[in-house]
């Protein structure tokens, strides 16, 4: 699994061997997670078009799949807004995903393999390379291949792009909160995570689990406080 941008084989940064629409939507998602394209930015069908060198199809389908998953708010005849962060959205998320990841752990400490082990090692050494780093966007994406590792590990992987459809509010709420979490708390707690698993104590790998994904909206009032203009209460 890999969570790379389709910039690859032609010059509007498209493969164009793959279907168009999936692309713009993924090279999309990531802006806007990133908040490269913040809450309220206005995106034009037809300056995405000339971007890409696309007829107004693929364009439109992205925008629509983008919409279902409450990224985007299309307003016919007048413009497409980036969705501002919806609160209760998030939290349902997070409880899915909190429900579904803690099974995960709990499940995988109870049979722990030292092969797996060794993988979520090594993506979370990834992690700890970026601590440093001024940037977040890489940061973000190692986080979510370590997740992913979970969900394969158990045999879940169809599983995943589910939550991923229905993350997008508490992503972006993990990506304004981050700065003051600091990238070092993730990666302690994935370190506890794996330490529960390894452990072979599924109890210890759940509540790991349970500190880690719970840390954004705990800190939710703050976030809203700091940036008004970027959620929806």
């Amino acid at each position: 699994m890999t969570s790379d941008l389709p910039f690859a084989k032609h010059r509007s940064g498209l493969d164009r061997t793959r279907q168009i629409a999936p692309q713009i939507v993924e090279y999309l998602r990531e802006k806007i997670l990133e908040l490269e394209l913040a809450p309220g930015t206005a995106l034009s069908r037809l300056e995405l078009q000339k971007q890409f060198g696309l007829s107004q199809t693929p364009v439109r389908d992205a925008l629509m799949r983008l919409e279902e998953e409450g990224l985007v708010t299309v307003y016919p005849q007048y413009a497409t807004l980036v969705s501002k962060i919806d609160i209760n959205l998030a939290r349902q998320s997070h409880f899915m995903r909190r429900a579904v990841e803690q099974e995960i752990v709990h499940e995988l400490a109870s049979r722990p393999d030292r092969r797996f082990i060794s993988r979520l090692t090594a993506a979370n050494e990834k992690l700890k390379a970026l601590v440093s780093s001024n940037e977040y966007g890489d940061f973000l994406r190692r986080d979510r291949d370590f997740h992913y590792i979970l969900y394969e590990e158990a045999g879940l992987e169809d599983i995943w792009p589910v939550v991923r459809r229905h993350s997008g509010h508490i992503d972006r709420l993990r990506r304004l909160n981050l700065p003051n979490v600091g990238k070092a708390r993730v990666v302690d707690n994935h370190d506890a995570i794996i330490e529960g698993i390894a452990a072979g104590v599924p109890q210890r790998a759940e509540e790991a689990m349970k500190i880690h994904l719970s840390g954004t909206l705990s800190m939710v009032d703050s976030i809203v406080e700091r940036y008004p203009d970027f959620v929806q209460l």
